[in-house]
């Protein structure tokens, strides 16, 4: 096991108790970088966006952010962290469309593990590509939580940046490796950063290439992205809002009819599920007229798809995700 989490560290939960955190953190990473430069991997999930904005009020333009966009992203994700950290924050951020490079690596494959380890290992060469276009780098940023240490002894999981190689193997600065997700969330909202971000659900490490199931083509992920946005603006407005929701996108074809022609398209499969620990979790009743709702949605305005159902199923015996 990593470091424990100092017992003189109260539960943050309140906008006072965020902002005496804040505040004892920009002067811990003054003190232990100075006037250096700090790298980091932004993926515009609520852990990474609260490390970056705490170092951007710390050591603001000496933080470069390297964003990248491997193309299985949800709708509107990259144009948000360029939108809040470039536009609003000022923040140094480099922004790296590999959406073709990913795409290409990822054509004809079938096997869900094959596919994440193109994907984690593509990620891990695009950001040392970037690394070695900066000067000065001393420092690395990791936007690691207290759970992350207690379960994988201090390695941030999800866009591990772990495999770089020897001589890209910087200090990490991890400003919030004490804190617990609903505590990063309250520094998130003290800090400013927006509802969308701060209250972004769960998103697996490789994003929509594990929820559009089997080989992954552009046409049928643009769909699950389309489709997916619809059942997040919908489902969302359930109270309480379930932990997570959200589309997949099976690697199979049914027939529809459109125009009075038989045709061939893809089913939407609706999954909304809550969970205390992430280990079991139970499906989530969905109102029948939000159903048919969300169904109407897809198939008149996503190209390509022609069924919607239901995913009931509870883990266990099923897992959250379906790859």
């Amino acid at each position: 096991m990593g470091e424990l989490r100092p017992e003189t560290l109260k539960r943050i939960e309140t906008t006072e108790a965020a902002d005496a955190f804040i505040a004892e953190q920009i002067e811990a990473i003054r003190n232990q970088v100075g006037n250096k430069k700090v790298l980091l991997a932004l993926s515009g999930g609520v852990d990474s966006s609260v490390c970056a904005a705490l170092l951007i009020k710390a050591i603001g333009q000496n933080l470069v952010c390297v964003h990248v966009n491997h193309g299985l992203l949800r709708k509107g994700e990259p144009e948000q962290v360029v939108e809040v950290f470039r536009n609003q924050m000022n923040a140094n951020l480099v922004y790296v469309d590999a959406v073709d490079r990913f795409l290409d690596k990822l054509a004809g494959v079938t096997d869900p593990e094959t596919k994440r380890k193109i994907i984690g290992g593509e990620f891990i060469r695009v950001f040392e590509e970037e690394a070695r276009k900066q000067e000065g780098i001393e420092f690395l940023a990791q936007g690691t939580i207290y759970p992350d240490i207690l379960e994988s002894d201090g390695v941030k999981a999800h866009h591990n940046v772990g495999g770089l190689p020897d001589d890209l193997q910087f200090e990490l600065v991890e400003p919030v490796k004490f804190l617990y997700k609903d505590e990063v969330r309250v520094v998130g909202k003290a800090l400013g950063l927006p509802d969308s971000m701060v209250y972004r659900q769960p998103f697996p490490g490789p994003g929509l290439g594990v929820r559009c199931t089997g080989a992954i083509t552009r046409d049928r992920l643009e769909a699950l992205r389309e489709a997916d946005a619809i059942v997040r603006e919908e489902v969302g407005t359930l109270n309480p809002v379930p932990w997570q929701y959200f589309a997949v996108v099976p690697d199979i074809q049914s027939t529809g009819i459109k125009d009075s022609k038989r045709y061939m398209g893809w089913p939407v499969i609706i999954r909304a599920i809550t969970t205390v620990d992430a280990v079991t979790a139970k499906s989530v009743e969905i109102p029948f007229d939000m159903l048919c709702r969300i169904r109407d949605r897809i198939i008149e305005t996503v190209p390509g798809v022609n069924r919607v159902l239901w995913d009931i199923s509870n883990k266990p015996v099923s897992t959250i995700e379906w790859e």
